[in-house]
């Protein structure tokens, strides 16, 4: 119960509601812009928890993750654009009901129901974290690894698609999440001679450069405004409130199906908001206006997205297992804050998860009443041609990579994962399966360097580790058993299924230069470490076996199956990406925040085809935020070879 009080009162103070409303705002200005999304989002703003207090710094992410799937409604209902994968389904009714000048009706609807489903997921939370407690702290070193590896079984096993492209890229991120020192000798791993990989590459960058660029530059090569034609809000915005109260056991049942599914890694929105559309189709007498403008079917998937985000904290806070992508770069800002997840949560940091509790309702309902109050304003937004976002977006992106070690490495290799973001999500490989991996590499390898610490070699013959493997062979043998049962009872389901495969069975050759690059990476990797000591070896050659094993299994996929030949098209993608190499070595050359002035304007000026008052507007705006971040955060940029001239212009006016 004081814990309890004592979360309340931290998250009244004015510090907390500051940073908590301004994760607020930036979660809703992210969740306008397609693909972006949580990971993108809450991996701008880890540079900003160095030196913060962690309830202060959880609370700013919270504020984020907790409302980018209310953020994301208005491209859903206004555009027929989803913001996000978990707003897909929002598309069905919410871009009808808008052509039918009732998006006011979609939106305030939409807005309340994923209030509700925030809070009521808040609700499930610490009801879990209460149940869940003697279990958690029974739970040894050996039972966290195995269930870490449970999480990232059921993270590859619901990838969609091939299984073995889930299980490869999560082990594949499992490898490069163990380069540097091995925490349990301290020898170091993978370096290449390299200095800057000594301490290993920073999530900052694996999160920024395996998401937020490559959608930046998908929609760069679209180059066109968030919203192509625009819908008018029109009226029914108090109606909206009517019909989420006339179907007030719809939201409550989406929304705690919605928490459950979040607490599955793996599943999350993209997952969770198509369920619920089904269910609130299958429960309703009439279901014939579905898909042509029923408010039920954006009042269902709203209400069950948010509670998915509060749902895959469960697996975060309680066992260090991330239940989505978002919660993995969550779970980096809690190790960032020097918070260990698991059992401390529960036991000597139990005020610390009441505040993440209250956190997340609390930016759930100020999520809720912004988009209420301020529907038209921030519908505005998603008419900008994105290239007038690009300098802005980018700006921040660097800013946010240079802060994990200030150097030149930290933008080289933003742009070598960058490169690798692109081919997985031109190729349709999982790429939060890869950010997973990658998070937990550093816990997993802890868990793992104990478990033969303080049980010997015998630790997977404890009663606990049996369980759980069991789960994990369960997890991969049973579904294509079901889905065998399934074909020989139902005939026309085996032609469905044909069709599917017929669909995904394709190959391309970014598919091949993916494989290149894990099998590859992952060949070197067993060379570097095959003399080195057991305990250095052990765990990076079970992230080794996995990528190794995953590929084999692919390739000869794809040598006893049919697949069509297809091309990803990614020849102007990997162009922008040698144009970032160019620009972020202009920026530490020239000086980055010299180069962020030229960059801007001439970006603005000959690309977006802004006008000269806009172009300089934007671009003087940008290099006020550099210096005042400068000044707050204590961080000295590259000063190149103008920087130092600028800026003792600037301070001549000061």
């Amino acid at each position: 119960m004081i814990e309890f009080l004592s979360a309340l009162d931290q998250i009244l103070s004015i510090t907390h509601l500051t940073y908590l409303i301004a994760g607020v705002l930036v979660g809703l200005v992210v969740g306008i812009i397609p693909g972006l999304g949580g990971i993108a989002g809450m991996s701008l703003l880890l540079p900003f928890l160095y030196g913060m207090e962690p309830s202060v710094g959880l609370g700013m992410l919270m504020g984020l993750v907790a409302v980018i799937p209310t953020g994301d409604t208005f491209t859903s209902v206004l555009m027929g654009i989803p913001g996000s994968s978990s707003s897909q389904a929002t598309v069905m009714d919410g871009f009808p009901l808008a052509k039918k000048g009732q998006a006011a009706r979609a939106l305030s609807a939409a807005f309340l129901s994923s209030m509700i489903g925030g809070v009521v997921g808040a609700i499930v939370l610490s009801v879990f974290i209460l149940v869940a407690r003697p279990v958690v702290l029974a739970f040894s070193s050996a039972e966290l690894f195995m269930l870490t590896l449970l999480g990232l079984s059921v993270v590859a096993a619901l990838s969609g698609g091939n299984v073995y492209k889930g299980l490869a890229a999560c082990g594949f991120g499992l490898l490069i999440g163990a380069i540097g020192g091995a925490p349990a000798t301290g020898e170091f791993r993978f370096t290449m001679d390299i200095d800057y990989l000594y301490d290993g590459i920073p999530l900052v960058v694996v999160g920024l450069g395996i998401f937020a660029l490559p959608e930046i530059i998908s929609l760069l090569v679209k180059n066109s405004a968030i919203a192509s034609s625009p819908n008018k809000l029109g009226h029914g915005l108090r109606q909206g409130f009517k019909d989420v109260f006339a179907n007030l056991p719809l939201v409550g049942k989406s929304s705690i199906f919605g928490s459950l599914i979040g607490a599955i890694p793996g599943l999350g929105g993209s997952v969770v908001d198509w369920m619920t559309y089904s269910f609130a189709i299958n429960s309703s007498k009439d279901s014939s206006q579905f898909g042509k403008g029923d408010i039920r079917g954006v009042i269902a998937p709203e209400s069950a997205n948010n509670a998915c985000a509060s749902g895959s904290m469960i697996p975060t806070i309680l066992f260090g297992v991330p239940g989505s992508g978002a919660a993995a770069v969550f779970l980096g800002g809690m190790l960032l804050l020097g918070i260990q997840p698991g059992v401390s949560m529960i036991s000597t940091h139990l005020d610390l998860t009441y505040t993440i509790i209250w956190s997340l309702a609390l930016a759930n309902i100020l999520g809720a009443l912004f988009c209420i109050c301020f529907t038209r304003p921030i519908s505005l937004l998603t008419y900008i041609k994105f290239s007038v976002l690009t300098p802005i977006i980018l700006t921040l992106i660097l800013f946010a990579a240079y802060q994990a070690t200030r150097s030149l490495g930290d933008f080289i290799f933003l742009g070598v994962v960058a490169a690798l973001g692109v081919m997985m999500k031109g190729a349709n490989w999982p790429r939060p399966a890869f950010l997973i991996g990658f998070v937990l590499s550093s816990g997993a390898e802890n868990y793992f360097f104990q478990s033969i610490q303080f049980y010997g070699y015998e630790w997977f013959l404890r009663p606990g580790v049996i369980a759980i493997a069991a789960l994990i062979i369960v997890g991969f043998v049973l579904p294509p058993i079901l889905k065998r049962r399934k074909q020989k009872m139902k005939p026309e389901q085996l032609t469905q299924d044909k069709e599917q495969n017929s669909m995904a069975n394709t190959v391309s050759w970014t598919d091949w230069g993916i494989i290149a690059v894990m099998g590859g990476s992952a060949t070197y990797a067993l060379i570097n470490i095959w003399d080195a000591s057991t305990l250095t070896k052990a765990f990076p050659i079970i992230a080794i076996t996995i990528v190794l094993f995953s590929i084999v299994m692919i390739v000869s996929k794809y040598i006893r199956e049919k697949h069509t030949k297809v091309s990803s098209d990614l020849a102007m993608n990997m162009v922008y990406i040698v144009g970032f190499f160019a620009i972020a070595y202009g920026y530490y050359l020239f000086g980055f925040i010299s180069t962020t002035f030229v960059f801007s304007f001439l970006f603005l000026k000959y690309l977006a085809k802004a006008s000269y008052v806009q172009s300089t507007a934007i671009a003087v705006g940008l290099v006020v935020f550099l210096v005042t971040m400068g000044r707050v955060m204590n961080v000295d940029f590259p000063e190149g070879l103008f920087d130092p001239y600028l800026l003792s212009t600037i301070k001549s006016f000061i």
